[in-house]
């Protein structure tokens, strides 16, 4: 699978930071603290990217992660305010499912998913973690991957050769 990566220049792009986390780091004199931060990036249309930052400061933290979140940018494949079909995207031990919803039902989602979807310009989608973590780095990795292996009825029918739905169905 050939991986699209766009570039953030020309975008204008939100961030919202999803988690913090103070990391410790026991040397001779003591503790020495830092804090870790995931950040997910977006312009509230079609991209959306994640990032994690750690350092001394939140600040700096947070600017790290935003800068390589905006160098991870992924297309959201959508078709209306919904996704094209349903799918479940896989990372270590976090599995997201990620479902298509009528129009008005909203992003039901948890806060790292809501965070990607709405970010993303998805907005009517439902979604579950399934599996046994509670990582939100490891569930932010599993929603990318979802987002990257989704496609739209016109890129499969491109794949299988055919030109329009009708020739598709004969």
């Amino acid at each position: 699978m050939i991986k699209k990566k766009f570039d953030a220049k020309g975008i204008e792009l939100t961030e919202r930071v999803v988690a913090i986390n103070r990391v410790s780091k026991v040397v001779k004199g003591g503790k020495r603290f830092r804090f870790s931060v995931l950040v997910v990036v977006g312009d509230g249309d079609r991209y959306v990217g994640i990032g994690t930052g750690k350092a001394k400061e939140i600040s700096e933290a947070v600017r790290k992660g935003i800068e390589k979140a905006g160098r991870n940018l992924l297309e959201i494949k959508r078709v209306g305010n919904t996704i094209p079909h349903p799918i479940i995207g896989n990372f270590g031990a976090a599995k997201v499912l990620l479902k298509p919803a009528t129009p008005g039902t909203g992003v039901i989602a948890g806060g790292v998913v809501r965070a990607i979807m709405e970010l993303g310009g998805v907005k009517d989608v439902v979604s579950k973690v399934i599996g046994r973590t509670s990582n939100p780095i490891n569930i932010a990795r599993a929603s990318m991957t979802a987002i990257e292996e989704m496609r739209t009825p016109e890129e499969i029918l491109r794949l299988r050769g055919k030109k329009t739905f009708e020739a598709a169905v004969e």
